[in-house]
Parts: C-alpha cells; sequence; structure tokens
C-alpha cells in the first residue's frame, strides 16, 4: 500500500490493498472477552468493567511505524501510508447502537475522540486527525457493533482544506468567522435550526448535499473539538447527539458521521503554515451527518456536484416534528 497525490485536485489517495486480519474464532472481535487478543489503547473508565475501548485497527490503513518518505514519481508525488487507524468500541453491548444509549453514555464516547485527537496530534509526523462514524451496510460499517474510527494522517484531507481556505477568506475580509456568522443567521432565520441544547444547535445547512444532512456546531468559538472553551458542557452536546440519531433513523438506518476539527498546528514549516495566522479565529470545530437515503438523488454517485432533492428548510422542519425519544 502506498499514498499517491493527484496533481490536479491535490487529493491523497491509498492504493493498494491492506493485509486481512483474521475472524474472531468465537464471535465479535469487538465483544467483551477479546481484551487479552487487542491490547487497548484506552480504556474508559481506566478502572472496573470498560465501557469504552480503543483499539489498533485489525486491517489499518495507515501504521504508525517509520517515516512518510515522500518522494517524486515523475511529477507526480507519493509516499509510504505512516499514520495512525483506530477503533473506538462506543459499548461493551454488542447489538446497543449509539443512539439507542443515553446521554451519559455518549458523553464519554466524545470525550474518548477527543482524547485521541489530542494525543495523536502530539506525534510531529501527523497533520490530520479524522474521526468518523460510517453506521449500517450502505454506509460501510466494518463491524454491526457499535463503533466509530479514527485516522491520523501525514496530509490535511481536501474537504478540510477547502474549509480552511474558505475560513481563512471570510475571516480577511469579514474579521469574523463564516461558522459564527451561519449559526447567527440560522437561529435568527430559525428555518433550517432542527433542534438546540446550551451552547449546542443542530442544523440543516443551507446548501445540504443530501436529504437531512445535518451539521452539529457550538454557538461559541472554538477551532478545537479536544479541546473545550472554560464552562463548555460535553453533556449538553452528547444529549443533542443522541436525539439527533434518533430522529435520523426515521428516514435511514445508514449514516455519516464526521467530526471537522482544525489541523494539526504543531507544523511550523510547509505548505499549511500561512492558516495558522488567524486558525484560532477563522475556523470552527463541528460534527457533520450524512445519511444514506435511498431516492433517485444522484448524491453518491456524483461526489463533486452534489444534487439533493429535498429542501434543507423541508428536512429542518420535518425533523423537528419527529419525535427524538427513545
Amino acid at each position: 500500500m502506498e499514498l499517491r497525490k493527484d496533481p490536479i485536485t491535490r487529493s491523497w489517495v491509498v492504493v493498494g490493498h491492506p493485509d486481512e486480519a483474521s475472524a474472531a474464532p468465537d464471535g465479535c472481535l469487538l465483544c467483551p472477552g477479546h481484551e487479552a487478543e487487542h491490547a487497548a489503547l484506552l480504556t474508559l473508565p481506566p478502572q472496573g468493567p470498560w465501557q469504552i475501548r480503543v483499539l489498533p485497527h485489525f486491517n489499518p490503513l495507515y501504521r504508525i511505524e517509520g517515516e512518510p518518505g515522500r518522494q517524486a514519481d515523475g511529477i507526480y508525488d507519493r509516499m509510504r501510508p505512516v499514520g495512525a487507524h483506530e477503533i473506538i468500541v462506543e459499548t461493551p453491548e454488542h447489538n446497543r447502537k449509539l443512539s439507542e444509549m443515553s446521554d451519559e453514555q455518549i458523553e464519554p464516547v466524545l470525550a474518548a475522540y477527543a482524547s485521541r485527537i489530542a494525543d495523536l496530534k502530539r506525534d510531529m509526523r501527523i497533520k490530520y486527525v479524522t474521526v468518523f462514524k460510517n453506521c449500517g451496510a450502505l454506509a460501510g460499517e466494518e463491524w454491526a457493533h457499535s463503533h466509530s474510527q479514527l485516522t491520523g494522517t501525514t496530509f490535511v484531507p481536501r474537504r478540510i482544506l477547502y474549509e480552511l481556505r474558505s475560513s481563512r477568506e471570510w475571516f480577511r475580509q469579514k474579521e469574523r468567522c463564516v461558522f459564527c456568522d451561519i449559526v447567527r443567521q440560522e437561529e435568527r432565520k430559525g428555518k433550517r435550526v432542527v433542534d438546540s441544547q446550551g451552547d449546542y444547535v443542530a442544523l440543516c445547512p443551507y446548501a445540504a448535499r443530501v436529504p437531512y444532512e445535518v451539521w452539529l456546531i457550538n454557538r461559541k468559538h472554538n477551532h478545537l473539538f479536544e479541546q473545550p472553551r472554560p464552562g463548555a458542557n460535553r453533556r449538553h452536546l452528547a444529549a443533542l447527539l443522541g436525539r439527533m440519531l434518533r430522529r435520523l433513523e426515521k428516514v435511514s438506518q445508514a449514516f455519516h458521521l464526521v467530526v471537522h476539527t482544525a489541523p494539526n498546528t504543531i507544523h511550523t514549516k510547509g505548505e499549511l503554515t500561512d492558516y495558522w495566522k488567524t486558525i484560532v479565529d477563522d475556523y470552527h470545530w463541528h460534527i457533520e451527518i450524512l445519511p444514506i437515503v435511498q431516492t433517485r438523488s444522484k448524491s453518491y454517485s456524483i461526489k463533486e456536484v452534489y444534487f439533493n432533492d429535498l429542501l434543507p428548510e423541508q428536512a429542518a422542519e420535518r425533523l423537528r416534528q419527529m419525535d427524538a425519544g427513545g
């Protein structure tokens, strides 16, 4: 396996095939009973029976050992897939979904996300840490047991580069954060806001890429998901996330969830350093949830130009009317 860069889109692509991990002889690898086989990178709570375990991925796209060794291949660039690939096991219960957990159970899942992001950002080789959850067969879920995944990469994903560029330009022109402006306008208009709790808001974005796309975002400015502002209450975010997942399950059992946080600013040289000048003020972490709704939409076949046959205002109204109870 290796990483190759598209010189036109500037996207890094993993090519090749990872080694296949052996299946558990007696059931699910993520269930209790396999602790001795796979040492945990993080266990919550630290003592007693675990509720959350973070493990190295059994079949990783990126490996922590070595250096990237970036080199030219004619006009192209390639490097070794150095980085991290981890599994965040969200519960010891095999048949319990994240949406079925209490706020008190979801909160430490978010804490595990934050802890692993912060830890991997201490590695000078890592430029970006992505936390994502693929739920359901249509989303490419790897195991039925409720889990998220985390990757630490030696490059910044293209979607984040787009956000960095736009955020920096907006701040240069207006001296304001574009995400803060979005939250203020959406709350003032009210049409696309679905729900809120404490300092956190759930909304359908103005140019939603897919039906029922939802963002969870903090009203108070912060560029780092892994470093909450003083006084921040993650329980409120956990409660809002749980309610949104229960609403979205009424329209789709499959979704992609991705945490967008700032890149690793420990890097003081290279192509990204221009972003660091205002990133504390111009970038704003958020969580994006993209349900997979089977319609005639071409949203999942034409990735760069999305077609969404449901207005975000209509999606927000329908989601507001749905019962968010368990």
